[in-house]
């Protein structure tokens, strides 16, 4: 019997080891199944890497600035064609990280076939439609929206996506703008994800969609981004806008994302206006953060539209102020583009041509008739041949003073005896040119004047000299009242 009893007692013993070791390879298998659920978990809520955010608009409108502002970068370099950046984009709640890739299509047409390298078939479901206006030039901004719509229309046409994708990606759309609900500023959910729809997915209480909303359907979220808001001061002082203006101007753009579905945000780099939202509400429609601002349509130059929030009603309230234009007249008969002042500007700068210039006034000089020579001018200067500068007093000045006259008028230029010498060389030099050139005296004439005339131009004054210090010396042979005597009469006599 003992044997039997130990035998029971073992079985016993090994059964009860078994059950142990069983619980234990059960808890074991738990803690497995719940470590890779917890992983499987983490992964599929990672954020989705591939986002892509397509960016439309004018040159010069600020496309590139601003997003370069969302990126955090102090200056950004423009580039042509198709540009390229990225958004980091962070999940503060998983503590993941990830990157939005940001296409910048040129302002020129020409370029608009770069597209198929931003965006494809396979991608348009992860892509977000940015058009980008200028508030500074608002006469251009319905006339961009249109064609850059159209743009990107055509493109997605040329992708041939099926058709069954395509109404799917379109009632996504519509479904996203029928269920936009106020957010709320105190929730229990995540800080950054959207908190889970109050009872369910419910689409009985689904409103239906307005007449003109989302009748152009792109399939992909679309953003209107009004970028130099600041520039309303300005346009009110020199173009003379009111609120009338504005008010126009913020129905026909709203009006036009009705069709689109699309959200419309105001915004400025220089006074760091709407960016941080314009940030929030671009990861909030990629990554379905939670989003909790509201609409914003006090501020003129602040506005925030967001989609699924506007109806034509809402649109309504903006033409109740409207004294001068109605809400249905065309949007460039009221926002009227400004003259351009280039024109005046540039009659002012027009230079001709300097050859050009030239040529003319050889050609007036040619047709104009010959101007008389200096010795036919008058039968005084004929008969002169005085070789002095015109610059000098002529033989008719000296004529009409007397000779004492003559010789008190001292030269600045020299001093003492030297200066009563020069006095006495220009009088003396005046008298010599009419004696040489009177008429009758051999090698004079008008062809014997312009000859000594020009050689004192080139060799200055040294023969005039010359010939003064030859008659001094002979005059200083002879006694002084005779001087007087012989230059008296020929004064009178040329007087």
């Amino acid at each position: 019997m003992a044997p039997v009893l130990e035998k029971k007692l073992l079985g016993a013993a090994g059964t009860g080891d078994t059950m142990e070791n069983n619980n234990e390879d059960e808890e074991g298998q738990n803690l497995w199944s719940s470590i890779l659920s917890e992983v499987s978990t983490r992964s599929s809520s990672k954020l989705p890497s591939g986002k892509n955010i397509l960016v439309f608009g004018e040159d010069g409108s600020g496309k590139t600035t601003i997003m370069a502002k969302l990126q955090g970068a102090e200056h950004n370099k423009k580039g042509r064609g198709l540009e390229y950046l990225y958004l980091n984009v962070h999940d503060e709640d998983r503590d993941d990280q990830t990157r939005c890739n940001v296409w910048i299509l040129d302002g020129d047409l020409y370029h608009k076939g770069l597209l198929k390298f931003a965006v494809s078939a396979e991608t348009l479901k992860d892509s977000l439609a940015v058009f980008v206006v200028d508030m500074s030039r608002p006469w251009a901004i319905m006339e961009s929206l249109q064609k850059w719509t159209s743009v990107l229309r055509d493109h997605v046409d040329k992708l041939k996506i099926p058709p069954e994708e395509m109404r799917e990606l379109e009632q996504k759309m519509v479904k996203a703008f029928q269920e936009y609900v106020e957010p709320e500023d105190t929730t229990t959910a995540s800080p950054q994800r959207r908190a889970p729809p109050v009872g369910g997915e419910d689409e009985g209480v689904l409103l239906p969609l307005g007449e003109n909303v989302l009748t152009h359907n792109l399939g992909i979220p679309v953003l209107v981004v009004c970028t130099k808001c600041d520039a309303v001061s300005v346009l009110e002082k020199e173009h003379d806008y009111r609120e009338e203006h504005f008010d126009f101007i913020q129905s026909h753009i709203r009006r036009f994302c009705l069709q689109y579905g699309a959200a419309l945000i105001y915004t400025s780099v220089k006074e760091e206006k709407n960016l941080d939202l314009l940030y929030k509400y671009t990861v909030h429609k990629l990554y379905d953060f939670q989003f909790t601002t509201s609409a914003l349509v006090v501020e003129k130059d602040a506005v925030f539209i967001p989609s699924g929030w506007d109806n034509e009603k809402k649109i309504a309230i903006l033409h109740e102020n409207f004294t001068t234009v109605r809400a249905e007249d065309p949007f460039e008969d009221f926002i009227v583009k400004p003259p351009v002042r280039k024109l005046v500007h540039d009659k002012e700068i027009n230079a001709e041509d300097e050859q050009v210039f030239l040529m003319k006034q050889q050609s007036l000089l040619a047709k104009q008739p010959a101007t008389p020579t200096r010795g036919t001018e008058s039968p005084a200067r004929t008969a002169s041949g005085s070789p002095r500068p015109t610059g000098r007093t002529g033989p008719t000045n000296v004529a009409s003073v007397s000779p004492m006259t003559a010789v008190k008028k001292p030269d600045p230029n020299m001093k003492g005896a030297a200066a009563n010498e020069g006095v006495l060389a220009n009088f003396f030099n005046s008298l010599l040119s009419k004696k040489t050139g009177s008429p009758g005296s051999p090698g004079t004439g008008a062809g014997g004047g312009a000859a000594v005339q020009s050689a004192a131009k080139k060799t200055g004054q040294k023969p005039v000299l010359t010939d003064v210090q030859a008659e001094l010396d002979r005059m200083t042979r002879k006694p002084d009242s005779m001087v007087t005597a012989n230059n008296t009469p020929a004064t009178e006599n040329e007087a």
